[in-house]
């Protein structure tokens, strides 16, 4: 099976956690934002120098302090590593993910992650659907994505990705009713995801390994 990215979870907290954090953190408890028109969907992957983003990082790439050291060790063991480049795939992975999981399409993450993090996600989908809700949200903008930490463990790489965005949402019962949101205000989300790669390894990606929510 073709992987793309990988969001792992520790098993115990995955349906809860995922249910919350990219259900309803981002579609029930706040007001939620006026939608924009549809925007061109972005490559799936976080690749190490080729993948466009979905929305422009900037000039500068956007590096934590306490992260120079981890970046400069990446670049020293993988010279083709590019931070912008890194950025930009991971704003498009990041979409990509949560796409597919508000809509609840099993078919596109499973062509995103491995088997093992794909059931993970049917769980959480379960739960929402024996729930009797449907998500209507949106990725609205990723306002800045920073790299906060970065490491190289061997020639094991870890970046980890804060990302501030803005995301509309809407949820339905059963019925098609509105019972939660809106879609008047924008809900600002914060959030920490690390991806991994094997410096030497042939394949570009950058796998997820892990999600959190940023203080």
């Amino acid at each position: 099976m073709e992987t793309i990215i990988v969001l792992a979870l520790v098993f115990v907290f995955v349906a809860l956690r995922l249910y919350s954090v990219l259900g309803r953190r981002t579609g029930h408890e706040q007001p939620i934002a006026k939608p924009v028109e549809a925007q061109t969907k972005p490559a799936p992957v976080a690749r190490s120098n080729t993948d466009m983003p979905s929305q422009p990082v900037s000039a500068e790439p956007a590096i934590d302090p306490r992260a120079n050291e981890g970046v400069r060790a990446i670049v020293a063991a993988d010279p083709g590593f590019d931070v912008n480049s890194f950025l930009n795939g991971a704003q498009a992975a990041y979409r990509m993910i949560l796409e597919a999981f508000w809509k609840g399409d099993s078919e596109e993450l499973a062509r995103l992650v491995d088997d093992d993090v794909r059931q993970d996600f049917a769980e959480a989908i379960r739960l929402r659907e024996e729930a009797g809700e449907m998500l209507d949200n949106r990725l609205i903008a990723i306002e800045r994505a920073v790299i906060e930490r970065a490491r190289l463990d061997g020639q094991m790489a870890s970046i980890t990705v804060r990302f501030d965005a803005d995301i509309a949402a809407v949820t339905h019962d059963r019925e098609g009713n509105v019972v939660a949101g809106s879609l008047t205000d924008a809900v600002p989300t914060h959030d920490l995801w690390t991806f991994s790669r094997h410096v030497r390894a042939e394949d570009p990606n950058w796998i997820l390994i892990e999600t959190d929510e940023a203080a």
